[in-house]
C-alpha cells in the first residue's frame, strides 16, 4: 500500500493490488459461495437471479483482504495504540485492474450521445475488437482548477523540454534479412550513419526506433534510397577482422510522412483536443537514442552498472540502478519526466558459481540430483554465455538446455561414418583442457536438433542480460530495500541523473532542437484538509479529526461493531509456542471487545498448531471439529485467525482459499513478528480490520452523516471501484482475476462489498461486469457484477442508486479509450435490465499508481511542509502545470509516507454525467480514503 518505499519500475512482481489479489478479495466470498480456487463468479447470498430486478437478498458484509499481518506489505506499521492512515491514494477503488471484451445484451443506452450511442450499439462478439476510436468520444474538459485547502509550493520530477522549430520527416525502413533484435537493427543503421552521413543522408543525424521508422530534422535528399551494409560478427572477440564473420543487409529507406509540430504546439495550447501521438513519439525517440546506445534499454528505462553500486539480491542475481525518462504533454508544455528506477540482472559469474549460488549448496564436487539438474536447466534457459577456455576468443551462445547424463558419458559423432568421441577426449584433444567437473552435466548451446555441448566450467554469463522471470520474496525485499530512498535523496539523484545525461549537449537533441532545463519544476499544489470522523457515542471520543494522516482509536470505540460469538486460531508458525498463541488470541479478542465489537472472549477450541505443508487437511480437520460442537447449536464458525510463519510463500494464499472459497469463513491472517511484539497497537489495528470483515464499520464521515457531500448525499449514490490482477508474464496459462467492490450503504458509503471473476490470460477489460446467457427454460438471463452490486444496494438502503461513481484501477493512457467504451456500455446494460427507463448518471475515473511523477517538497529544511518521513503532505493535491493540457485530471497523496518517496495516485476523469467541479472531485475522493 501507499508509498513505503521508492519502488523499481515494474521489473518485478509488483505486490498486489488491494481487492484483487492473489486469493478472493477482501476476506472472500459470500457464505456458501462458489467453490474452487477461481470461482466463474461469486454471488451474494440470495442474490438476484435472472431478470428479476431490483429484488434479492443483500451481499454478505464487505470484507477487506489487507489482513494485518500475511507478511505482503499490504498493511501499515502503526504508530500509537491502532494508529490509522486513509488509505493508499485510489479513493474507492479498493479493489481495483483490466481485461477483455465478453458477449453483451442490447439495452438502453440512454444519453450517450449518438456517436458513441451508435459504437456501443455496434453487435459484439467474444473475441472482436472494441471501438476505440477517439472520434467516438471525448473526455470531460477540466471543470476548471480547485481552490479547496491551503495553498503550497511542491517541486516535481518534471523538466520543462522546449518544443523544436524543425521540419519532422518520418521515414520507413526495411531490413533484409530481417532480423528480430533490435539490438542488430541498431547496429545497421549506425554503420549506414556513420559511412553515409555526410553524402548520401545530406549531413543528417537521424534517429532510429530500431524497427521500422526512422526520423530526420528536415528531408534526405531522396525519397527512396536502397543501402548494402555489412557487419562483422564480434561474438568470438578474436579482434581480427579476417576471423570475423561478415553479415550482410540490405536497408531500404523511403519517405512515409511529415510529423505534425504545428498540431502538437495547438494541442498543449489547449486548441486542439487530441494529443498527436506520432509527434509525441518522433521526440521520445530523439530522446531515447543517446542513452540506448550507453546504457541497457528495457521499456521506457535504462539501467547501468554505471549509474550506481550493483547490490546482491540472492540466488545469482544482482540489482542495478538507472532511470526512466518519458516526455509528456502538460498545461506547461512539453515536460521530460525523469525517475530513478533498478532492476535484477543476472550476475556475470561463472556458470558453476552461478549455480551453486542458485542451490545454495557447493557442487564443485559432487554430482547433480535430478531436482538440481531441472532447477538450473529452468534457470538457465535463453541465457547467454560466452567460453572462457579459448583465451581472447570469447564466443558467445545461448543456453537451450541442460543434459541428462553427466559430461564423461557424453559423447558426439565426428564423421559420417559413425566414429564417437567423447567430450571429455575432444576438449583435451582440440584445446589441451582437461575437464574437471566431469560428473556435472553439460549445457546445450544451439537448436535442439544439433546441439552443442559445452562443459558448465567452460562458461562465463555474459553482462548485461536482466532477469525477466519472477522474483522470490527475499529477492523483492532486497531490491525494495536497495531502491528505497527518502525523498530528499530521491530529489538528488534525479537532479544528478539529469546533470550526468547532459542533454544540452546530446547530439541528438541538438540535431532535432531539443532543449531540456536541468530544474525539476515548482508547481503549485494545495492541501486538502482531513475529514472529521464520526465514532460511537459509547467511546469517551465521539469523534476525531486526523492529524499528518494518523489518527489512534485510543478513547474511542468503533462506530457499528460487528459480531464474533464463535471462532478458532490455528497456528502454522513452528517458532511460536502455544502459550503464546493463546495468549496473543486472548489479548486480541480482548481488544475487539474494548473496542465495541460483540466478541466471544474464548474460541470454540484452543489454538491449534500445525504444520505449513498441511494446511488444507489442518484447516478442514478443525473446521468441522468446530462445527460438531456449534452444529446442534445452530450456530456457524464466524472467524478463523490463522498465524503464520513471517515468510509464508504460498501458505497465505492457501489458506485464503481454503477458508474463503471451500469453508466459506472469514479468515484473518497474524505473522510471527506481531504475535512476539504483544503490542497494543497491532491489536488494535487487527480488531479495525475484523470488525469491517465482518460486517461492522469503524468509523463514518461526519460530512456524511450531515449530508453535507455534494453529488454523494443529496441523493442516493453508490461508489464502485474496479481493478483486475493478472498473472506474472511468465506464466501463460493463468488466468487473470477481476474485482469489483461497491458500497453498500447511503449516505455513509463506508461500508463494501466484492465480487470477483476469472477471466482469460491478461485481458484488461473485465468481462463479467454485465452477461447474458441462454437459459433453456428462461431464455435469455441477465447477471454480472455490476448487476448483483446494485442489486445489493437496494436490498441494504431500501434505494435505487441514482448516481453511480465508479473509480477503475490499472488502466494505462493507452486503453483509456477501449476501457470507457467497453465497460460504460457494460455498466449501462446492467442498469437498464433492472428497469425500464433506469439510467443513473455516471461518472468513471480511471486511478493510476503506475505512473513516475513524483512530488518533493519545495523546502526540505520547512518541517511544516513535510510529514515525519520528509514527504510531502497527506491531503496534497496538485491539478496544474504537470497535468493534462485540458482533460479533468489531478494528482493526489492523500497518505502520509512512512520509508520511501510517496507516489500520489493520479486520477483522470474519462466521463461525468454528475457534472464534478474539481474541488467536489477532489475533496471526496481523499475523503474516501479515510474511510
Amino acid at each position: 500500500m501507499g508509498s513505503r518505499r521508492g519502488r523499481p519500475q515494474q521489473q518485478y512482481p509488483p505486490p498486489p493490488p488491494a481487492a484483487a489479489a492473489e486469493g478472493p478479495p477482501r476476506g472472500g466470498p459470500a457464505r456458501g459461495g462458489g467453490r474452487g480456487p477461481f470461482p466463474q463468479q461469486q454471488v451474494p447470498q440470495g442474490g438476484g437471479r435472472g431478470n428479476q430486478g431490483f429484488t434479492g437478498a443483500p451481499l454478505q458484509p464487505p470484507q477487506p483482504r489487507d489482513d494485518a499481518a500475511a507478511g505482503r506489505g499490504r498493511g501499515r506499521a502503526a504508530r500509537g495504540t491502532g494508529t490509522r492512515h486513509p488509505g493508499d491514494g485510489r479513493g474507492a477503488a479498493r479493489g481495483a485492474g483490466t481485461s477483455s471484451p465478453a458477449p453483451v445484451a442490447a439495452g438502453p443506452l440512454g444519453r450517450l450521445p449518438p456517436d458513441l450511442r451508435q459504437a456501443m450499439e455496434e453487435p459484439s462478439e467474444p473475441q472482436e475488437a472494441i471501438p476505440a476510436s477517439s472520434k467516438a468520444i471525448r473526455f470531460p474538459p477540466r471543470p476548471g482548477k480547485g481552490s479547496a485547502g491551503s495553498r503550497c509550493l511542491v517541486k516535481a520530477n518534471h523538466f520543462i523540454a522546449q518544443l523544436p522549430d524543425k521540419d519532422l520527416h518520418h521515414y520507413h525502413v526495411s531490413i533484409t534479412p530481417e532480423v528480430t533484435s533490435r539490438v542488430v537493427n541498431r547496429a545497421v543503421i549506425n554503420e549506414l550513419v556513420s559511412l553515409h552521413r555526410a553524402t548520401y543522408l545530406g549531413g543528417r543525424l537521424p534517429a532510429y526506433d530500431g524497427r521500422k521508422s526512422l526520423y530526420t530534422a528536415g528531408p534526405l535528399p531522396f525519397a527512396s534510397k536502397e543501402f548494402q551494409i555489412t557487419l562483422l560478427d564480434d561474438d568470438n572477440g578474436s579482434g581480427s577482422a579476417s576471423q570475423r564473420r561478415q553479415r550482410n543487409f540490405k536497408v531500404v529507406i523511403k519517405f512515409a510522412a511529415r510529423a505534425d509540430l504545428h498540431r502538437l504546439g495547438m494541442f498543449l495550447a489547449g486548441r486542439h483536443a487530441e494529443a498527436p501521438q506520432e509527434a509525441l513519439q518522433v521526440l521520445d525517440i530523439v530522446l531515447r537514442e543517446l542513452p540506448s546506445a550507453r546504457y541497457a534499454p528495457f521499456g521506457r528505462s535504462f539501467f547501468s552498472p554505471d549509474l550506481g553500486r550493483r547490490q546482491p539480491l540472492g540466488d545469482g542475481l544482482e540489482s542495478w540502478r538507472g532511470f526512466y525518462q518519458s516526455i509528456r504533454p502538460t498545461q506547461m508544455g512539453l515536460s521530460l519526466n525523469i525517475d530513478m528506477s533498478a532492476t535484477a540482472f543476472i550476475e556475470p559469474l561463472p556458470v558453476i558459481d552461478y549455480a551453486a549460488q542458485l542451490l545454495r549448496s557447493d557442487i564443485h564436487s559432487r554430482p547433480l540430483s535430478d531436482a538440481e539438474r531441472v532447477k538450473i536447466k529452468k534457470a538457465l534457459r535463453g541465457v547467454k554465455v560466452e567460453v572462457t577456455h579459448r583465451g581472447n576468443m570469447r564466443r558467445k551462445y545461448r543456453i537451450s538446455g541442460l543434459t541428462t547424463q553427466a559430461t564423461r558419458e557424453l559423447t558426439f559423432p565426428v564423421d559420417e561414418g559413425g566414429t564417437v568421441k567423447s567430450v571429455v577426449q575432444y576438449f583435451q584433444e582440440t584445446y589441451g583442457f582437461a575437464i574437471q567437473h566431469t560428473y556435472l552435466p553439460c549445457l546445450q548451446v544451439g537448436n535442439q536438433q544439433r546441439p552443442n555441448y559445452l562443459p558448465m566450467e567452460v562458461c562465463k554469463i555474459v553482462e548485461g542480460q536482466r532477469y525477466s522471470k519472477r522474483l522470490n520474496q527475499n529477492q523483492i525485499r532486497a531490491l525494495l530495500d536497495e531502491t528505497c530512498q527518502y525523498p530528499r535523496d530521491r530529489e538528488r539523484d534525479i537532479t544528478q541523473m539529469v546533470k550526468h545525461n547532459a542533454y544540452q549537449e546530446d547530439p541528438y537533441a541538438k540535431e532535432f532542437g531539443i532543449k531540456i532545463s536541468d530544474r525539476l519544476a515548482s508547481v503549485d499544489a494545495r492541501i486538502l484538509p482531513a475529514p472529521r470522523l464520526k465514532y460511537n457515542e459509547t467511546g469517551r471520543e465521539k469523534d476525531c479529526t486526523p492529524r499528518v494522516g494518523q489518527w489512534n482509536m485510543m478513547n474511542k470505540k468503533m462506530v457499528n461493531g460487528g459480531k464474533v460469538r464463535s471462532w478458532m486460531c490455528v497456528n502454522f508458525a513452528r517458532n511460536v509456542p502455544d502459550k503464546l498463541a493463546r495468549d496473543f488470541c486472548h489479548q486480541l479478542a480482548q481488544m475487539c471487545q474494548d473496542s465495541g465489537m460483540d466478541f466471544a472472549l474464548e474460541p470454540v477450541l484452543p489454538p491449534m498448531s500445525a504444520r505449513p505443508d498441511q494446511v488444507e487437511r489442518a484447516l478442514k480437520a478443525r473446521y468441522h471439529e468446530a462445527m460438531n460442537i456449534l452444529g446442534p447449536q445452530r450456530r456457524e464458525l464466524d472467524l478463523l485467525i490463522g498465524i503464520l510463519p513471517d515468510n509464508n510463500g504460498s501458505l497465505y494464499g492457501d489458506l485464503k482459499r481454503v477458508c474463503e472459497i471451500d469453508l466459506g469463513i472469514v479468515s484473518q491472517c497474524c505473522c510471527t513478528k506481531q504475535v512476539f511484539k504483544l503490542n497494543k497497537q497491532i491489536y488494535a489495528n487487527i480488531a479495525l480490520k475484523i470488525n469491517v470483515k465482518v460486517g461492522g464499520r469503524n468509523t463514518v464521515l461526519v460530512d456524511a452523516l450531515s449530508r453535507r457531500i455534494p453529488l454523494v448525499t443529496d441523493r442516493p449514490t453508490i461508489i464502485f471501484g474496479a481493478d483486475v490482477t493478472h498473472p506474472h508474464p511468465d506464466e501463460d496459462s493463468s488466468p487473470s482475476i477481476a474485482a469489483v467492490v461497491a458500497s453498500q450503504d447511503w449516505p455513509e458509503v463506508t461500508r463494501y462489498a466484492g465480487l470477483v471473476s476469472a477471466q482469460a490470460h491478461r485481458q484488461e477489460l473485465i468481462e463479467d461486469l454485465y452477461k447474458v446467457r441462454q437459459d433453456p427454460q428462461k431464455g435469455p438471463v441477465s447477471s454480472g457484477m455490476i448487476r448483483e452490486l446494485l442489486i445489493s444496494f437496494k436490498k441494504s438502503t431500501g434505494e435505487k442508486p441514482q448516481r453511480i461513481i465508479f473509480y477503475r484501477d490499472g488502466v494505462s493512457e493507452g486503453q483509456f479509450y477501449q476501457v470507457l467504451l467497453f465497460e460504460l456500455n457494460a455498466i449501462r446494460k446492467a442498469c437498464a435490465s433492472l428497469e425500464a427507463n433506469y439510467q443513473p448518471h455516471v461518472t468513471f475515473i480511471v486511478v493510476q499508481k503506475r505512473h513516475h511523477t513524483r512530488l518533493f517538497a519545495h523546502n526540505h529544511n520547512d518541517k511544516n511542509s513535510m510529514d515525519r518521513s520528509g514527504n510531502i503532505l497527506p491531503g496534497t493535491v496538485v491539478d496544474t502545470k504537470i497535468c493534462h493540457p485540458t482533460e479533468f485530471d489531478f494528482y493526489l497523496c492523500s497518505h502520509a509516507g512512512i520509508k520511501g518517496t510517496s507516489r500520489p495516485a493520479h486520477y483522470h476523469v474519462l466521463w461525468d454525467e454528475n457534472n464534478f467541479t474539481a474541488d467536489g472531485l477532489q475533496t471526496l475522493t481523499n475523503n474516501l480514503c479515510y474511510t
